[in-house]
């Protein structure tokens, strides 16, 4: 019977901590675009980036590496007004900042309110849309940014 308390407590606990915020984790201080590159992925399991293959000696290579978005009509100012409209309308996604070349948004766990750094950049050389998707804490993330950036690539794309 204490065991069962015991995980009761524990599991309320943790729904409290999600709902007060202590479980969405500090903005990273170097979010946005260096040197024509978005941050580099985490070195665990829980990013994805388009540019991971610049990062040849990473960790997790493999894991990270997506697709960039392509431009629509070859044209990055509509492809970006049709990516924050994609975004405006995503459910827990929170445009932070939105500049001509560079969208900053939060992506935000609907229970336990885990906030994930979510980074698009126009890439004028390449003509596409750079994206990272990165989870705040943890090391793995099973899979949730890689889901949410293919939905947003669909819902983009059919856009």
């Amino acid at each position: 019977m204490f065991i069962i308390y015991l995980m009761v407590v524990l599991i309320v606990g943790v729904l409290l901590a999600g709902q007060f915020g202590l479980l969405s984790g500090k903005q990273p201080n170097n979010i946005g675009v260096a040197n024509e590159r978005l941050k580099p992925p985490s070195k665990t399991r829980n990013s994805v980036s388009s540019q991971a293959h610049l990062h040849t000696d990473h960790e997790q290579l493999q894991y990270a590496s997506i697709e960039p978005l392509p431009f629509k009509n070859n044209n990055a100012a509509n492809s970006m007004q049709a990516l924050v409209a994609v975004l405006k309308s995503t459910p827990g996604v929170t445009i932070v900042d939105a500049k001509p070349d560079y969208i900053y948004a939060h992506a935000k766990t609907k229970v336990l309110k885990f906030v994930d750094d979510v980074e698009f950049w126009v890439n004028p050389v390449k003509g596409v849309i750079e994206v990272r998707s990165a989870s705040r804490l943890g090391r793995e993330d099973f899979g949730v940014n890689r889901a949410r950036v293919e939905a947003i690539r669909a819902a983009y794309i059919a856009n």
